[in-house]
């Protein structure tokens, strides 16, 4: 697990570095400038750099940057585009520590062939919109040929969202300090950033007793947390799963979520989906229970019968949309005391009438992309993508469900912690992912794994799926039958770990 840290909460930790543990402020900046000058030394050509300065503390660490840079024989120039009387003192000290040695020091932009800039303009405590001067100068760090890194952040990105604050510089990496911040992994500042290394600087959780951070995100560590497979055990031990998915010609739908609940390791899955489905599905996928009926004259008491039989369920792949369907949604809503996930049309038939949510009996996920968040909150999807967490974390606390908020980084809450997920790609924007996790996320429910962290570890582990696939295959070509295919590969280490 790492932690990712808001603006706010980096502060506090730097002030109790600072005040509590003793360590000054000075060599907090020497160290950060020390980590970014190797950096520089490693990634980055340095026969010409340019360090552009701000005056607050990111101002700061680049004038280190500089002087060490100096100190290396390295040609530098620093372009200081901040105001002198506001210079934070740190800032001050190192400013003037660059002109006792001489580093040429400007505070207007002049071209020439650097090979290297250094953003030090921002950093992360920017909390308005980039305009002006300050404007001019980052378009043209944008448009010069060099390599750009940046100082903790791209100036001009949000730490906290990852918003564009009016424009931004696009660095080809970043260099940021003890933990990387939202705004390093929430688009569009995880494109301005690129790539981002965080280096340690003697500023951790344990030394500032500080409450755990409320955002997070997974590595391939946190695999540790599949559910356990014991050798005395049987089909039973793992679970009954039960889809509720595929209407006429829809029955990839069903296939891709009950294939996908078996390649969790769910004991038992049953797929109950429209009659016509029954020859494909057992053809396709012999392995699953299958339970069918017309949807259109369904009997609503068997539906809700087979709710009996599962360990979870879900509700809405490939299940479309008409009246007697949203009936047969509410009842199940109304009648599921174990953990249900909601997704697709499940999502489009409750999207008029959200406070159906309040009548639940067990745990629910809702798994929505950002068109389908739209349609039930009833904004844009900009204002949406604008504030993913926010948008998240209201509905996950207003109908008391945890959300999985569906983007190219995918956001997960109760409503007060926050799981933002860092796998998968582009590739992945295909046709039957999204049931592909559906099926993940239930058959871990199936399992017994509480619905939090069911809904966390199957965003994750369907990422990693991705991931593999795109190895495989490329971005172009992957399909959700390429996801499917390598979700037991990305749980084979764990898996072998486990046995040694």
């Amino acid at each position: 697990m790492e932690y990712l840290l808001k603006s706010g909460e980096m502060k506090q930790m730097d002030r109790a570095v600072i005040e509590e543990i003793g360590i000054p402020s000075a060599v907090l900046m020497e160290r950060a400038a020390l980590a970014a000058t190797e950096v520089l030394e490693q990634y980055f050509p340095l026969k010409k750099v340019l360090v552009v300065c701000g005056s607050g503390n990111n101002g700061g660490d680049g004038f280190a940057v500089a002087r060490l840079l100096h100190l290396k024989k390295k040609e530098v120039t620093i372009l200081f585009t901040g105001n002198e009387m506001s210079c934070t003192p740190d800032t001050a000290l190192q400013k003037k520590i660059c002109e006792k040695y001489q580093i040429p020091i400007c505070r207007n932009w002049k071209d020439d062939e650097y090979t290297s800039i250094v953003d030090a303009v921002f950093g992360i405590g920017l909390s308005r919109a980039v305009e002006g001067n300050y404007r001019e100068l980052i378009e043209h760090i944008n448009t010069h040929p060099a390599k750009v890194l940046a100082i903790d952040i791209a100036s001009g990105i949000c730490a906290d969202t990852g918003e564009v604050m009016g424009t931004a510089v696009k660095a080809d990496m970043t260099v940021t300090f003890a933990y990387k911040k939202i705004g390093h992994v929430l688009y569009p500042g995880a494109e301005y950033c690129g790539k981002v290394l965080k280096r340690e600087i003697g500023i951790t959780l344990e030394a500032t007793a500080r409450k755990l951070p409320c955002c997070y995100t997974y590595d391939k560590s946190d695999l540790c947390r599949l559910p356990k497979r014991y050798p005395y055990s049987n089909k039973g031990t793992y679970g009954r799963a039960l889809l509720i998915a595929g209407s006429k010609n829809m029955s990839g739908a069903a296939y891709f979520s009950g294939m996908a609940a078996y390649r969790v390791g769910t004991g038992l899955v049953q797929i109950f989906t429209e009659l016509c489905n029954r020859n494909i599905l057992q053809q396709i996928l012999p392995e699953a229970i299958l339970a069918t009926q017309n949807w259109e004259k369904a009997d609503q008491k068997k539906t809700v019968k087979e709710l009996e039989w599962a360990d979870a369920a879900a509700i809405g792949p490939g299940f479309g949309i008409s009246e007697q369907k949203r009936k047969i949604l509410f009842e199940i809503i109304k009648n599921m005391y174990r953990p249900l996930v909601i997704d697709a049309d499940g999502l489009n038939l409750l999207a008029d009438q959200l406070e159906i949510l309040h009548e639940k009996k067990g745990p629910v996920i809702v798994t929505p992309h950002i068109g389908e968040m739209s349609r039930m909150i009833k904004k844009t999807r900009q204002e949406i993508i604008k504030d993913l967490i926010g948008t998240a974390k209201t509905f996950a606390r207003e109908y008391d469900v945890i959300c999985v908020l569906k983007d190219t980084r995918t956001v997960v809450t109760d409503g007060r912690d926050v799981y933002i997920n860092q796998s998968g790609n582009h590739g992945m924007a295909a046709g039957g992912s999204g049931d592909v996790l559906t099926g993940m996320i239930t058959g871990l429910l199936a399992q017994k794994m509480e619905p939090f962290e069911a809904a966390k570890l199957g965003v994750y582990l369907h990422g990693l799926a991705g991931d593999e696939a795109k190895k495989e295959m490329g971005a172009y070509a992957m399909t959700a039958t390429d996801i499917l295919n390598q979700i037991g590969k990305v749980q084979k280490t764990e898996e072998h770990r486990r046995e040694q």
